[in-house]
């Protein structure tokens, strides 16, 4: 299913991807190529060019994000923490292919241009082929501080930890729930705290989140609504939890007006040493007196 485990810098057609039965065969330089596109046109900010290098479902997935917001898409769009990486300072890893997905692995100094000398990690760019042409999908920074071993061993090119499950590629890709066509009329956010544990949320059968030993929040796509609105959530334990760690899974409406604060709307909690729910669901409503604290009357 994988072919070629070299090492090359970018650019070079070395490292390829053969899918299973219905996939298809990439090289390095041709997903750089499509990759470049798309940086180029986030750098120029040309919408045109933008849509034209980015898989289809991944441009409805920004926007209904941006919605969520009640942002600007012309303006969300490319207002980006940093620039997008360029590749010609990386080595091309390896590319890995399954269905219609692929994988491009990329380990130098990865450089987003917000200051500072950036150190070896690891670059993970995914394509989507919509007809015969292959679109970029997303890109994943995989910080390799606290995996020295790691680092040292794809800087020798000994490329074993992506062959993981968590770094091969879907082979499919599942469309948007929704297509939101202007701003959402509530923003909501999820937030999740879950040392040790893995928790899935969705809200209204539309937004899903998955949090993962961590501490974070999410925009709610579609936002929240008038009336009753559901949470449903499912948690499980993570290898070296302990099983006794707090956890907390809230939903926030916050207020587009200056100086309203957040209303926690919704909260599932569980203190040191209870044990969770495995799954639940829980519901919010949006009432009159909602909406008139998030106008801040």
């Amino acid at each position: 299913m994988i072919v070629c485990l070299g090492a090359a810098w970018c650019g070079v057609p070395v490292a390829l991807g053969q899918g299973a039965e219905g996939g298809s065969r990439v090289t390095s330089a041709e997903l750089a190529q499509v990759y470049g596109r798309w940086r180029a046109a986030m750098i120029s900010r040309d919408l045109g060019a933008w849509q034209a290098a980015t898989a289809r479902h991944r441009q409805i997935e920004i926007r209904n994000r941006i919605f969520s917001e009640r942002r600007s898409v012309g303006q969300a769009l490319f207002d980006l923490p940093g620039a997008p990486p360029a590749l010609e300072a990386l080595k091309a890893l390896w590319v890995r292919s399954e269905g219609v997905t692929a994988k491009a692995f990329y380990f130098g100094k990865v450089d987003f241009g917000v200051g500072g000398a950036p150190s070896d990690n690891l670059l993970v760019l995914s394509f989507v082929r919509e007809g015969k042409e292959w679109k970029y999908d997303t890109a994943d920074f995989v910080n390799l501080s606290a995996l020295p071993e790691v680092r040292k061993q794809l800087a020798a090119g000994n490329l074993q930890h992506l062959d993981r499950a968590e770094f091969a590629p879907p082979g499919r890709v599942t469309p948007p729930r929704v297509q939101l066509r202007g701003p959402v009329k509530y923003i909501a956010k999820t937030y999740v705290y879950c040392p040790g544990r893995e928790v899935r949320v969705q809200i209204n059968k539309v937004s899903s989140h998955l949090f993962q030993n961590t501490k974070a929040a999410e925009v709610v796509i579609g936002g929240a609504r008038d009336g009753r609105n559901e949470v449903q959530y499912s948690i499980r334990q993570l290898p070296g939890g302990e099983g006794a760690e707090p956890l907390t899974i809230r939903v926030y409406l916050l207020s587009q007006v200056r100086g309203v604060k957040p209303i926690k709307i919704f909260e599932y909690q569980v203190g040191e040493k209870e044990r969770p729910e495995p799954v639940g669901t829980g519901y919010f409503a949006v009432t009159r007196e909602v909406v008139r604290r998030l106008m801040g009357r």
